[in-house]
């Protein structure tokens, strides 16, 4: 009960609340405060790096220049719904490669596959899809903020300093996620398997085979697509950070 508990008052973003749900993982809360985590998490030369960033003069605005192209607000939308729609479709059962946008469209999950390795794989994809996709959005808003004024071209430096810093750590915590994804995913089919104590005569009786139910294969496929979605709620923080500060000025 006391389990239960701790696992229901667990905070923090969704992804993190979902992972905690689908495996066995015991997660507690961290009393740490952010900056102490994120001292962990940055080397020496990291340090050096982000603190030129926030000491130097913001970088000179040349009058007159604006980005081309559609709007930040706009490209963020169409990307995050073109991942989004990549998503759903690398989850569904019977769905077909295509669709427009420039993230590619994943093939369907197969209805029945054999072990966890494509999907493991799919995963694997699809992630490597969100970071080349955001990654170049947060370059495109970081360019919008740099030709806005002084103090937004100086946040798009440190920006692009703390991506730099954090993209690998980031890299090694959302790796992590497939495989925990494969024990939930072995634990579902392996209580979705049909009893096999029957007695071999009762095969000669059934007028027409049956087929084990796939309903665990759903299961799986329903939680995947929402922990990929929670993944991409987190890659795209930081541009929502970026989009929060245009917005006030």
């Amino acid at each position: 009960m006391a389990h239960a508990q701790q696992r229901r008052a667990l905070s923090g973003p969704a992804l993190i609340r979902l992972l905690a749900r689908l495996t066995d993982v015991d997660v507690s809360e961290s009393g740490q405060p952010l900056s102490d985590r994120l001292s962990q998490w940055l080397s020496w030369t990291d340090a050096i790096t982000l603190s030129t960033a926030l000491a130097a003069s913001p970088p000179a605005i040349t009058p007159g220049v604006r980005p081309v192209g559609m709007d930040a607000e706009t490209m963020c939308s169409r990307v995050r719904a073109a991942l989004a729609k990549s998503i759903a479709t690398a989850c569904a059962p019977d769905a077909r490669p295509g669709g427009g946008g420039r993230a590619p469209i994943q093939p369907a999950m197969p209805a029945a596959p054999v072990d966890y390795a494509d999907i493991r794989q799919r995963y694997l994809l699809m992630q490597q899809t969100m970071e080349i996709e955001i990654g170049e959005l947060r370059g495109r808003v970081r360019r919008v903020l740099a030709a806005k004024t002084p103090d937004l071209a100086r946040l798009a430096v440190l920006d692009a300093s703390m991506e730099q810093a954090l993209g690998a750590r980031e890299r090694t915590l959302l790796g992590a996620i497939p495989t925990m994804l494969g024990a939930y995913f072995e634990r579902l089919r392996t209580a979705g398997q049909p009893q096999a104590d029957a007695p071999p005569e009762s095969a000669a009786r059934t007028t027409q085979p049956t087929s084990p139910s796939r309903a665990w294969l759903h299961a799986f496929r329903k939680d995947m697509q929402s922990v990929l979605l929670a993944e991409l709620d987190v890659r795209f923080q930081p541009v929502d950070g970026l989009l929060a500060a245009l917005r006030t000025r």
